[in-house]
């Protein structure tokens, strides 16, 4: 679900009614997770979760735009492919998210604890990093 790079405002995709999906605009508790807060600039923020994502395991950033990214991560045993989706959004300061399993009903909590290790990483950033709206340590 690639979101255009000029439309940070527009909506993830809605979660399936089944328990293997959590979002920041899911409806339903069980899904329903808070967004990641940010400031500083929004390409500092996109250009860190994007070198989070390729540091979890099975993760993969396939698309990116702007202020937003797609991303799969697959299961190193079954080689299942979840799909997760950020949008920066600057004006709310917060990176809106969604991470879904592609088949089954269940996922085991699996989707939910990829979101909070995502937010802790990008969280734990320190001084002149992305989270703190800096450049990135490694940056060149």
């Amino acid at each position: 679900m690639p979101t255009p790079a000029g439309d940070p405002h527009r909506r993830l995709p809605p979660c399936p009614r089944t328990p293997n999906c959590v979002s920041s605009e899911a409806m339903h508790p069980y899904q329903r997770m808070e967004p990641i807060p940010f400031s500083g600039e929004p390409a500092f923020a996109i250009a860190r979760l994007a070198r989070i994502v390729e540091e979890m395991p099975g993760g993969r950033v396939k698309r990116r735009g702007e202020l937003w990214l797609h991303a799969e991560f697959r299961t190193r045993w079954l080689r299942f492919v979840d799909d997760v989706d950020l949008v920066v959004d600057p004006d709310a300061g917060v990176v809106r998210f969604r991470s879904a399993s592609r088949l089954g009903r269940r996922d085991f909590g699996v989707n939910r604890r990829r979101m909070e290790e995502l937010r802790r990483r990008f969280e734990a950033g320190d001084e002149g990093s992305a989270a703190a709206g800096g450049p990135a340590r490694d940056a060149p």
